[in-house]
């Protein structure tokens, strides 16, 4: 007898729904070489030296796990297996989403240069950006989670931001060891994650 799944997560059941025609847009490698970003596989050189994003193909778990910004002269078979580069943008991080193809939330994302994961503020904003067109098949899903930096779209979720639920408009993340004591106006919530999130300030 097959044991019965247990403690599923949005992602496990996104997972299932989805038509396998459709997966690839769960690979960052294979979105990022369809919207012609210079960009290949652990084992492919790059084509000159520069800073690049190393990054898992597919992260399931998302949050950035496994990223990091390296300097590469040519090859890249000392990267781990299963991962890829891609060329390095610059501009503000923005989480777009979007109900049946239609914006309904835009977030900006603000942390140090020195972290990829480690964010201090995320805050909704008035940007507007229409879904890509390479997700056009995709406009019938109920919800769609793109991450852009700049006007570069980077990665795509078949769900919705829950961080900015019940009207929050600012989400400040409380690491491990640091205070709960909310500063004023906002208030703390748990809201633990695999990084060392511990919970966060929400107004």
């Amino acid at each position: 007898m097959i044991n019965p799944i247990v403690d599923d997560t949005e992602e496990d059941f996104v997972w299932r729904r989805t038509h396998p025609d459709k997966l690839w847009i769960f690979d960052k490698l294979i979105l990022s070489r369809k919207l012609g970003y210079i960009c290949g596989p652990t084992g492919l050189d790059v084509p000159r030296p520069d800073y690049y994003i190393i990054r898992p193909c597919v992260n399931a778990l998302g949050l950035g796990l496994g990223a990091s910004k390296k300097w590469i002269e040519d090859g890249t078979v000392h990267l781990p297996i299963g991962f890829f580069w891609c060329e390095w943008f610059e501009g503000r991080h923005l989480s777009i989403d979007y109900k049946y193809g239609k914006q309904v939330l835009a977030v900006e994302g603000i942390k140090p240069a020195n972290t990829l994961t480690h964010w201090q503020l995320w805050k909704r904003v008035k940007d507007t950006i229409p879904l890509p067109s390479i997700l056009e098949p995709f406009a019938d899903e109920e919800y769609i989670n793109c991450e852009f930096i700049g006007d570069k779209l980077i990665e795509v979720h078949l769900r919705r931001n829950e961080d900015f639920d019940k009207a929050v408009d600012e989400f400040i993340p409380v690491w491990k060891n640091q205070s709960t004591d909310p500063p004023q106006g906002y208030k703390y919530i748990e809201y633990p994650d695999l990084h060392g999130r511990i919970g966060a300030f929400v107004k």
